[in-house]
């Protein structure tokens, strides 16, 4: 669980340009965007997981999936009700998006530990 909680922070705040963070939440061209921070996402937590228990090598692709789903979900709502850092929703939407990524790398971890 810590390190896909660390994976997470790295691949979410420290290696997310400014144009995957933008590009991802857009109306139109937010495919490029979201896929490059994903495969951020899926970069590091192979790379973790190869380390740490490389039998669960498919785990990162799990990941990958769930995050690419979480952030369109995200973007959708922020390009159709217009949510800027202005908007009320803002920092609830920021909120549930985290809890969610967090709820991920939770599950993933219990069932590496149960397997």
């Amino acid at each position: 669980m810590l390190l896909l909680t660390a994976k997470h922070v790295v691949a979410d705040f420290f290696l997310q340009s400014s144009w995957m963070a933008i590009g991802k939440d857009q109306k139109t061209g937010w495919a490029l965007p979201l896929v490059a921070h994903c495969l951020v996402h899926l970069a590091v937590a192979l790379l973790l997981i190869l380390i740490v228990a490389p039998k669960f090598w498919f785990v990162a692709f799990i990941d990958f999936a769930i995050h690419i789903t979480v952030d369109r979900a995200k973007g959708l709502c922020t390009s159709t009700f217009g949510v800027t850092p202005e908007h009320p929703w803002f920092w609830s939407l920021i909120g549930v998006d985290q809890a969610l990524h967090h709820l991920t790398g939770f599950g993933l971890s219990i069932f590496m530990a149960a397997n």
